[in-house]
């Protein structure tokens, strides 16, 4: 599976690191040359000698040793992919912050290729807000933050904050660096963010979405393997190397989706785009004068349902629906009225949940009946679970 991959494991100091010799075994059987790079403390959880001799390669931990420099640069250039297992919370932080105070970090900023982490901690140090934050700074520099698994933890308590097993991490890089993407030569096209319907020149009616939902979607589903394209409402805009196309308007929205609709396989509406748009918008800035103002509205184009009334053969077609009340029933109404394959349901009444957030809660309704509950993750971790259902459901239309 990943014969001729060249893979740097980095260990850093957690009760986890244990799992590492599980997961280097796992690495090097399937075909990968694999070298080691410990930051200092992790010696004390798991022996260099043991890595070493199964990962056939020296492990290096210090900058130099007997005065010898160990290259960093070359090793993060040497790699085609980074893990780090177990990220330890220390770890993380110096990460998040830039600091380059050992090896390790000093080959994370060196490195150019894609790099992963598991984190590993305790329930308390996980659900911080410290953590979350530097989570979410790592998240925002492209770095793919493994969900850690909920269980028995080293201090004894159960939570989350456990490291995923090496069989999960290995599924992972499998993923990015295999050649084994589940959904190559799948064209998905996801719409994000909000639409600005002009009063006039200077002001306009908008809501409160920040277009996370659909970046993490679009980044997601491009680790998948798929070509992604993503029509992004203003406001919204990614570091990420996706096509994307920016519009202000739904009327803008409806066209450039419309445009391209024939072409993909998957359709994922995730923009909130404006429910009404204002009849005759001025072309001057409108003068305050009397005591209020009557400005005349008009529906715009419902993108959803004109894509589920056209969709082709095979087409999957996947819209979101934000609700405040009635959730489900709401959900349900949607799929059968827009012809969609799936509506995913998030609430206003969830915490931490919807616009703004970089969490999200969802339940998602499938045409053949089937729901769908998900617990509050981060967006990127609820993407990868769109993206798995999407797999399921391509699957079982073929």
């Amino acid at each position: 599976m990943l014969e001729g991959k060249k893979i740097l494991l980095g260990i850093t100091a957690s009760i986890a690191a244990y799992k590492s010799i599980l997961l280097l075994r796992l690495l090097v059987k399937s075909g990968a040359e694999v070298k080691v790079i410990m930051t200092p403390g992790a010696k004390d959880f798991v022996s260099p000698l043991v890595l070493a001799t199964l990962s056939g390669n020296e492990v290096v931990i210090d900058i130099q040793n007997d005065n010898q420099w160990a290259n960093h640069v070359m090793l993060g250039r040497w790699a085609d992919i980074f893990v780090i297992a177990p990220l330890s919370c220390n770890t993380l932080a110096k990460m998040a912050s830039g600091l380059c105070d050992n090896l390790l970090l000093a080959v994370y900023l060196s490195a150019t290729c894609p790099v992963i982490a598991a984190p590993a901690m305790d329930e308390d140090m996980w659900r911080h807000a410290t953590t979350k934050r530097n989570l979410t700074l790592l998240q925002k520099d492209g770095i793919d933050i493994l969900p850690v698994n909920k269980g028995e933890l080293g201090s004894g308590l159960t939570g989350e904050g456990r490291m995923q097993e090496p069989e999960q991490i290995m599924k992972k890089i499998i993923q990015i660096i295999g050649g084994f993407k589940l959904l190559s030569g799948k064209k998905v096209l996801i719409t994000a963010g909000p639409t600005h319907e002009h009063i006039d020149p200077v002001r306009f009616i908008s809501n409160h979405s920040t277009g996370k939902m659909g970046l993490a979607l679009a980044e997601q589903f491009n680790n998948a393997g798929a070509e992604v394209l993503v029509i992004a409402g203003p406001g919204v805009s990614s570091s990420l190397n996706i096509s994307t196309i920016n519009v202000l308007s739904a009327e803008q929205m409806y066209n450039e989706v419309m445009s391209k609709a024939s072409e993909q396989d998957v359709i994922i509406m995730a923009a909130a785009v404006a429910d009404y748009t204002f009849l005759h918008p001025g072309n001057k800035k409108i003068k305050k004068k009397d005591s209020s103002l009557t400005l005349e509205l008009t529906k715009t184009k419902d993108i959803l349902k004109a894509l589920g009334t056209s969709k082709k053969k095979g087409q999957l077609l996947i819209g979101f629906a934000l609700e405040t009340n009635n959730g489900e029933a709401n959900a349900k109404e949607k799929l059968k009225s827009k012809n969609a394959d799936c509506i995913i349901l998030n609430s206003l009444e969830d915490t931490s949940s919807g616009f703004g957030y970089d969490t999200n809660k969802i339940t998602a309704f499938l045409k053949n009946g089937t729901i769908v509950p998900f617990e509050l993750k981060s967006k990127m971790e609820v993407a990868n679970d769109i993206v798995n259902l999407t797999i399921e459901m391509i699957n079982e239309k073929n």
